[in-house]
């Protein structure tokens, strides 16, 4: 019976891509043609389904251009195709194993095609697919799968968010992760996660629930891809929305002109052009709108205990399966974690002794995360033993300079993060080291100097305070932090402006010729009345339906006095009278002089300057260049990582340098041999000398003694113009002739 089957369809022949043309143009006239094409569709599949590890090659291919064919022409025809994609889906999960590879993949396809047709939903066609790649052995159907999923989930949440069917698929991922945590059948949904995080088509919590559960698994590769999300996934991110974004032009012609007064390299050009990039990357992350654009680590529902189950899962458990490798990544995320949320975490911190020596493997990634476990919150009795024991067993004279430097690095960014781990006696041995021979030595203790310079000298011999610090402590303004104290929040960059102001001041009273010491309160006041004048024309012209302003005679109506100052509005006076008075070691220090923001109301000029001058400071901190001491810490943002490169310092940058014999070496390397590459006359006297032959005259009469030539010298001189004439034309008959002998042509 199948045999008379196919003998009958194999005689209807039909001219299928011309006929899907006019079905589209006329799909009312071409019904009854549509109707026999999918009669052979349904005959050709029911033989299939019986017998599909028989189906003959010819009947394979019949099968699925008719696939094709429908899919195409499916929304012509609804009622006839109703089931249509629901035996497809039967065909490939019962048969994916056994189905040709072309027509596995026309399958796939045309379900895809009916997604896009709005003949099959969405959800429906992604748990279907789903299972068979996590199921199937093909790798050709596999990435097929993978990339058929991805491009769904991006056209369906491409106008608005689609709530639904995310929810349906992280579920499903969930479930995937958390059903069996010894199967690796997890990598697809940390793989799917990942590539739809990384595209911002995923971003709330349940995205990264699926990667922390990941991350807590049992199989060893879906722990590092969960872990290397949390690591590495924001990164990808930007990059990718780097890539995507145009730059931004920011004008930063005075910072140009500022460090292009020296002389003017390439190399500084690009260090400009750097900077640049950097500092637009940052004012696009604050002004991003996007309402749930956070990191992954923030989003996280419970970090402290996500935290320690890491730890006590895969650190401290003896039953960990996971390679050194594997538990620095590990140690890495809970520790940036501790560091980030200012966690704590029970024996982290004593899990740091036995690796704290230079014999160990990687050790500069462990002071690396033991830097980054650290912060303002961690009692300074956990810090101090290991920060002695760093001290110890890597900074001393007998260790190399590589190794010393590494110390002294890990123990700057760990009081960067606590300075009260730094026991007083200690640091003073330890800054001793800047006067070492070695340069990653030095700037490694001179690193850890600056750092207390700023935070707090008062624990430095007076000698090493330096002259800002002194003065600092003199005025009361340098002063030790006190443990789980809280900054007083202000106006970011707010003593920029007020630097800025204090030297237009005095350049303003040069020009006029009077004193710079000396205050002069009605140019400020002036000077704000015209800021405000301005913008106020500026606002009545952009604004129909402005009410005006409230005329305000005199800023002395306005008290900004604070509590403790009840003195008059403006107490910045007191404190300059107070600094003409000379003060010694035994005096009380300075008072504190007021900030500007507690003084006066910031103009829209001054907001529009403490922009530029934000911009300024944040381009030449990433400059190289002299007095930066201090501003590469402050640089760097909380959340980013601390790496081991840091940690090594100088060590690291020059690893990947070669010597001077090698680069020569590899200079030379694919540069034929100088030999080569010489004149005309010297190939035609090597030719000469390899041929036996004798150099001529004119060569014999170069080497002669200059006494020899003397005699012929003075002859030619005394010579009148009729025998120089006379010798001319000879020279030019010899010429013609080809030499004395004549020679010429032979």
């Amino acid at each position: 019976m199948v045999k008379r089957k196919l003998g009958a369809l194999e005689k209807v022949e039909a001219d299928l891509p011309n006929l899907q043309h006019k079905l589209r143009k006329d799909p009312k006239s071409y019904i009854e043609d549509f109707r026999a094409q999918h009669y052979q569709y349904e005959s050709h599949r029911e033989i299939f389904m019986t017998a599909p590890s028989s189906a003959t090659d010819t009947g394979i291919i019949s099968l699925r251009d008719l696939i094709d064919f429908i899919a195409h022409v499916a929304d012509c025809y609804p009622d006839i195709t109703k089931d249509f994609g629901q035996q497809l889906m039967d065909m490939l999960t019962q048969h994916h194993l056994l189905l040709e590879p072309e027509l596995r993949e026309k399958i796939v396809g045309s379900l895809v095609l009916l997604r896009k047709k709005d003949l099959l939903d969405s959800a429906t066609l992604l748990q279907t697919l789903f299972p068979i790649l996590i199921s199937t052995p093909s790798k050709t159907l596999r990435a097929l799968i993978f990339q058929k999923i991805l491009m769904d989930l991006r056209t369906a949440n491409a106008k608005t968010i689609n709530h639904k069917l995310n929810r349906i698929m992280q579920t499903v991922l969930y479930n995937l992760v958390t059903s069996d945590r010894t199967s690796s059948k997890g990598l697809w949904a940390i793989k799917l996660t990942r590539e739809l995080w990384k595209r911002q088509i995923w971003t709330d919590a349940k995205t990264v629930e699926v990667m922390k559960e990941a991350s807590l698994s049992v199989n060893e590769k879906v722990i590092v891809g969960g872990v290397r999300f949390f690591l590495g996934g924001d990164k990808e991110r930007e990059e990718m929305e780097e890539e995507s974004s145009d730059d931004e032009a920011v004008d930063l012609g005075r910072v140009k002109h500022q460090i292009g007064i020296n002389k003017k390299t390439k190399k500084k050009a690009r260090v400009i052009q750097r900077a640049k990039a950097t500092v637009q990357k940052r004012e696009r992350k604050k002004s991003q709108p996007h309402p749930l654009n956070f990191s992954a680590l923030h989003l996280l529902h419970d970090p402290q205990g996500f935290a320690e189950s890491l730890f006590s899962k895969h650190l401290q458990s003896t039953k960990s399966k996971l390679n050194l490798e594997q538990k620095l990544m590990v140690l890495q995320l809970v520790t940036r974690l501790v560091g980030l949320h200012k966690l704590h975490i029970m024996h982290l911190y004593s899990y740091f002794q036995k690796f704290l020596t230079p014999r160990q493997p990687s050790v500069t990634s462990f002071l690396a995360s033991l830097a980054q476990a650290s912060h303002d919150l961690v009692p300074p009795d956990d810090l101090e033993p290991l920060v002695l024991k760093i001290a110890n067993e890597f900074v001393s004279e007998a260790s190399s300079s590589e190794v010393a430097t590494a110390g002294l690095n890990a123990i700057r960014e760990i009081c960067v993060r606590q300075p009260l781990a730094m026991d007083e006696t200690l640091l003073q041995d330890l800054v001793m080291y800047r006067k070492s021979k070695d340069k990653g030595v030095v700037m490694a203790a001179r690193g850890l100097l600056g750092l207390y310079r700023d935070i707090n000298p008062e624990m430095l011999k007076r000698r090493d305070r330096g002259k800002e610090a002194s003065m600092g402590i003199q005025h009361g303004e340098k002063k030790e932090k006190r443990f789980a104290a809280q900054e007083v929040g202000g106006i970011e960059g707010l003593e920029l402006l007020e630097q800025w102001k204090e030297e237009e001041r005095k350049r303003k009273r040069a020009e006029k010729g009077l004193p710079s010491d000396a205050e002069d309160d009605e140019e400020e006041d002036e000077e704000d009345e015209n800021d405000w004048a301005a913008w106020n024309v500026e606002d009545d012209e952009d604004s129909d339906d402005s009410g005006g302003w409230v005329d305000v005679h005199s800023d002395a109506e306005i008290d900004f006095s604070d509590s403790d100052n009840e003195g008059g509005p403006r107490p910045a006076k007191k404190a300059k009278q107070g600094d003409e008075e000379p003060q010694t070691a035994e005096s009380k220090p300075d008072p504190k002089k007021p900030s500007i923001a507690t003084t006066r109301i910031l103009t829209p000029a001054d907001l529009a300057k403490l922009q530029e001058l934000r911009q300024e400071a944040a381009v030449n901190a990433l400059v190289p260049g002299p007095k930066r001491r201090g501003q590469t810490l402050e640089a760097r943002h909380k959340e980013d990582p601390l790496t081991a490169a840091e940690i090594e310092g100088l060590a690291a940058l020059s690893a990947g340098k070669s010597t001077r014999e090698e680069r020569i070496a590899h200079a030379k390397e694919g540069k034929t041999d100088r030999s080569e590459h010489k004149s005309i006359t010297a190939k035609r006297k090597e030719r000469k000398e390899q041929e036996g032959k004798s150099t001529t005259n004119k060569e014999k009469a170069r080497k002669k003694n200059f006494l020899m030539t003397l005699g012929k010298a003075k002859s030619k001189g005394k010579r009148s113009l009729v025998e120089t004439r006379n010798v001319l034309r000879a020279h030019q008959d010899r010429q013609k002739r080809g030499g004395k002998r004549g020679n010429k042509g032979n």
